[in-house]
């Protein structure tokens, strides 16, 4: 979504790279780029007019001056900046003190309450919490459907008196009633969190905010979440600020992150209305939803990746004792499979697509058209490959001769040479990781595992050794000479310092007869 952003951001740091000092022009001209810059992403006006304000008067001030790398300082001013804009620090859901905590979702009709209240709910789920689903849109055809099916789907239980209206027939239904009657509901099965989906309309209207307004008495909710499409542009802001006015939430959440839209109503939501955003969901799937972090994607923007998200995505995903037992596999030297490479490979799916996955990795913005063309059945052929082969083969791929290879081939539909490159990018990536798991990083000299650290390195310092000590080609006089060492060796062996009398050395006394300055003894400690 921020892909236009990033990208002008990022040319216009490019023009900062190697000026020792910056001077006004550099300033305006780089204050004017950012104005443009946000402006393209469909960022609010007074929101850009402030943002570049501020960028500007700390661009001037001592901290890019005084900086030894001003085009950096700049950088970090404009990613601090942008953090404040969207929200400053990561706002979480607050809980009742006693029975069940009530979250109400309002918004526009399209905006993606009825879904978005199924991520929540299974979100929650994974908090350790107790939700309940209430269908209190009884306008929308087949709302209330639809949030059984996704209830379903996340093993949440939906709570819906009302059958709504379903297949063209108008059953009508009171929502007050329903959300009402969902926390006594939620009182007698023991739940802690109730989650009300409420009806949208396709824009703001009296009768909208006076049914919003109704059911926010009714229920006295902990938190009221604006939801909001984050691809509607400019029109998110107004739509906003007219809920606030006529109903009031405490947070936004941001559906559709993954679009192609330009992304301003993020950057102009939080600023505009003075209500975090709490939460975004950035995909059709019901787990593509998590916390919003201002400074996480702030960093995304500026194309500094977010490894944190990531982290934490693979903590929920891989299975650690599977990842702790081929960890010990490759530290052995052993037997890492094809089986454990196809195993290592489903857990990576786990996260999500590979552009996504890499899209996190700082720098990656230069490589987006890439991204962008990444096939994502890849892993499909790879898997169809792997598992036309017999247990045997994939045990010990060494075994995979050509008539094997064009079995192999026939049977998952490929061609021969996918089958080549698969086995000698599996022999390629086992060893990689072999050197990882030891330490070693490639193209290091020095490290262990690796050129220069293994047994050449080895070699190269035992001939360094023996060159140290010059050894007779007389056997006779060899053997004197080791003798002599080994005596010297044992002579020794009682004092490590080798004081040729054996005595101890009284080393208080010694350090007192070096008459060192008097202020030299802070350097001793």
């Amino acid at each position: 979504m921020f892909a236009t952003l990033s990208d002008r951001l990022a040319d216009t740091f490019r023009n900062l790279r190697g000026k020792g000092r910056l001077s006004e022009a550099d300033i305006d001209a780089t204050a004017r780029e950012i104005r443009i810059a946000l402006l393209e992403a469909d960022v609010a006006l007074p929101v850009v007019k402030e943002f570049v304000a501020a960028v500007k008067e700390r661009a001037r001030g001592e901290e890019v001056s005084q900086a030894l790398n001003p085009a950096q300082q700049v950088v970090k001013i404009v990613n601090e900046e942008l953090v404040t804009i969207l929200g400053g620090e990561t706002r979480r859901l607050r809980f009742a003190k006693s029975g069940p905590t009530v979250i109400m979702l309002a918004g526009l009709q399209g905006a993606g309450k009825t879904t978005l209240a199924a991520k929540l709910g299974l979100w929650l789920k994974g908090q350790d919490k107790s939700p309940l689903l209430v269908a209190a849109d009884l306008q929308r055809p087949n709302a209330v459907q639809q949030l059984q099916v996704n209830g379903e789907r996340a093993g949440v239980p939906v709570f819906a008196p009302e059958p709504g209206n379903a297949q063209g027939v108008e059953h009508g239904g009171d929502p007050v009633a329903v959300a009402r009657a969902s926390i006594e509901e939620a009182k007698r099965k023991l739940y802690d969190v109730v989650i009300v989906d409420t009806a949208g309309r396709l824009g703001v209207d009296a009768e909208l905010m006076q049914q919003a307004a109704d059911i926010r008495d009714a229920v006295q909710p902990d938190e009221v979440l604006f939801v909001v499409d984050a691809m509607i542009g400019q029109d998110a802001v107004s739509t906003a600020q007219a809920f606030l006015d006529g109903v009031g939430f405490d947070g936004v959440v941001l559906t559709k992150l993954d679009g192609d839209a330009r992304g301003g109503a993020a950057l102009s939501i939080a600023s505009v209305t003075g209500r975090p955003v709490m939460f975004a969901s950035a995909g059709e799937k019901l787990t593509d939803f998590d916390l919003f972090h201002p400074d996480r994607m702030a960093s995304r923007i500026l194309d500094m990746g977010d490894m944190l998200t990531l982290i934490e995505q693979a903590e929920k995903a891989f299975d650690q004792e599977e990842a702790a037992k081929a960890a010990e596999k490759l530290m052995g030297g052993g037997d890492f499979t094809l089986d454990d490479f196809l195993a290592q490979m489903q857990q990576v799916r786990k996260l999500g697509s590979m552009s996504k996955i890499m899209g996190m990795l700082p720098g990656m913005g230069q490589f987006r058209d890439q991204l962008d063309n990444f096939d994502e059945r890849e892993i499909d052929r790879i898997q169809a490959i792997i598992q036309s082969m017999t247990p045997a083969e994939r045990a010990n791929p060494k075994i995979i001769d050509g008539s094997r290879r064009a079995r192999i081939a026939k049977g998952s539909g490929r061609q021969v040479s996918d089958v080549n490159n698969l086995v000698d990018r599996f022999f390629e990536a086992r060893k990689m990781m072999q050197q990882f798991a030891k330490g070693g990083m490639p193209g290091v000299p020095g490290m262990p595992g690796m050129a220069g650290g293994g047994k050449r390195g080895k070699q190269k310092a035992q001939v360094k050794k023996a060159k140290g000590r010059r050894v007779s080609g007389n056997p006779a006089k060899a053997a004197q000479q080791a003798a002599a060492e080994k005596e010297k060796a044992a002579a020794a062996g009682s004092n490590p310092f080798g004081n040729p009398n054996g005595e101890e050395i009284d080393y208080e006394k010694a350090a007192a007869a070096l008459d060192l300055p008097k202020d030299f003894s802070k350097f001793l400690k």
